[in-house]
């Protein structure tokens, strides 16, 4: 088995300057001490400073201004959705308000792709969903679910709706381990979805965002229990 990547200390100190900016101790629009007085705080030199300046820079979390200083973006004013599953990953609180995207935006792919599936896209829809019944194990269904959802978008035709059926998956993964609930068993998590590919193959666009609609919510509601057993079982161990 291949070793995993052990954390570097510009790893480890982008980690740190991350939590404290999302945790508020230091606010959106104020500037970050003096770099050698960081440098000097965390026992670091500059130079790894800033490739960890430059990783927060990237993500959307600091812009550095030549004489000026490093400020603290105001990432829900100026971010985007790229930023989702680090937030998720400081908080899943984050994640009821994905569920609630997630549930307006499904079912309008849903309704969409009923109106623009070429046959060949409803094919591929239907082995997609076989896929998810031959499926072995929670994680395995949960990924074969999620491609039948990004079939979906792309038979929309509209690039923009597969992107954000991305920018959701990825929002979630940090956490999706404590998310497998509806993908335990096969057959379940099969027949749960079954019914959106059904009216998206009989080109039946309101059936379509019906059946999506019930599919989120029912997923929805097994995910966020799973979700509250997981915070009880990490809470107690502390």
């Amino acid at each position: 088995m291949e070793a995993l990547p052990r954390e570097t200390v510009v790893d480890v100190l982008e980690k740190r300057l991350r939590e404290d900016i999302l945790a508020g101790r230091h606010p959106a629009g104020s500037y970050l001490p003096p770099e050698r007085e960081l440098a000097d705080e965390f026992g670091v030199n500059r130079t790894t400073l800033k490739h960890a300046f430059g990783r927060l820079a990237q993500s959307g979390l600091l812009e550095t201004r030549h004489g000026v200083g490093t400020r603290v973006r105001d990432f829900l004013r100026l971010g985007g959705a790229d930023l989702l599953p680090m937030l998720v990953r400081h908080s899943p609180d984050w994640i009821g308000e994905i569920f609630e995207v997630r549930r307006s935006i499904g079912a309008l792919i849903a309704e969409r792709a009923a109106d623009r599936a070429t046959e060949a896209q409803v094919a591929e829809l239907w082995a997609l969903l076989a896929a998810v019944a031959d499926a072995d194990g929670g994680d395995a269904v949960q990924l074969a679910d999620a491609e039948v959802h990004r079939a979906l978008a792309r038979a929309t035709g509209n690039r923009v709706y597969v992107l954000l059926t991305n920018t959701l998956f990825n929002a979630y993964l940090p956490v999706r381990a404590a998310l497998v609930g509806p993908f335990t068993e096969a057959r379940a998590a099969h027949d749960r979805l079954a019914p959106v590919v059904e009216a998206v193959a009989v080109r039946d666009s309101e059936a379509a965002r019906v059946a999506a609609g019930a599919y989120l919510a029912a997923t929805e509601r097994i995910m966020l229990e799973g979700l509250a057993r997981s915070r009880e079982r990490r809470d107690g161990a502390l």
